[in-house]
């Protein structure tokens, strides 16, 4: 190393300071078709469980849908994985899984509401150019800020919501702080979109076996089904929703 020229050495920290950045941007051709599958995957998920034109607000059994209020709900469940309570488990640390869980609940939400505004087409246009980040490393979360970035997700869904904010242009703020919030909390556009497929088939399967009629059995030997996914997606070859969705009926069916 002494005898290496010090423009060398400069050179060779730059070339290594940007390799990460150069593999993200050779990954982010791949996003448009990934953003089109789960947007797809979404569109099919609604239309199965709600009917079709749900786009208008309402289901087929006649319930109001609000898209921005299921955010907002799962915003809190996102925030109640952190330590935030001053009374209660000061010293805890995170449930960081669960966390990437509930922004992946929330990525359900989100899709479903720009599909409500717009089509799949125009919503991958809005959101492809978002995806390219660099999620910060779980090691170096800071959880009180994660917490400030998650509420904002409430404050648009809320202002949307009481009209305080046109739809339209809620909708780019909407996905600008979704993204935002995924970057802060350490999860990857590429951990976001395994993790949704393996939620969206779970979702599926949940209404495959009677979720809507209360007999669905939602913990699995001793752990809710979100942890039976995960566990899943890990011992998949190929994440693809057939695989996901048979290994988690191979687990189902033992209950």
């Amino acid at each position: 190393m002494d005898n290496i020229p010090k423009e060398n050495i400069s050179l060779s920290n730059v070339v290594e300071d940007c390799l990460p950045l150069a593999q993200l941007l050779e990954e982010s051709s791949s996003f448009p078709s990934k953003l089109e599958e789960m947007f797809l995957l979404q569109k099919e998920l609604n239309d199965n469980t709600n009917g079709l034109n749900w786009e208008l607000g309402i289901n087929k059994f006649g319930k109001e849908i609000n898209w921005l209020r299921c955010i907002h709900m799962e915003v809190a469940e996102l925030i109640e994985s952190t330590p935030w309570k001053h009374w209660k488990n000061i010293s805890a640390k995170p449930d960081l899984e669960n966390i990437h869980i509930e922004l992946v609940d929330i990525w359900h939400f989100l899709m479903s509401y720009i599909l409500q505004e717009t089509n799949v087409p125009k919503a991958v246009s809005l959101v492809n150019t978002h995806c390219i980040y660099e999620s910060v490393n779980i090691d170096n979360i800071e959880i009180k800020q994660l917490t400030t970035e998650s509420e904002k997700l409430s404050y648009i869904a809320l202002a949307i919501d009481t009209k305080n904010m046109p739809a339209f242009s809620g909708v780019e703020r909407f996905i600008e702080q979704f993204f935002r919030t995924c970057k802060i909390a350490g999860l990857s556009f590429q951990e976001l979109q395994k993790v949704y497929i393996g939620k969206n088939c779970l979702n599926k399967f949940r209404q495959d076996n009677g979720y809507k009629e209360g007999t669905y059995i939602k913990v699995w030997n001793g752990s809710e089904d979100n942890v039976a996914m995960l566990s899943a997606l890990d011992s998949c070859e190929n994440i693809t929703f057939d695989e996901v969705y048979d290994k988690l009926n191979e687990i189902y069916s033992k209950l």
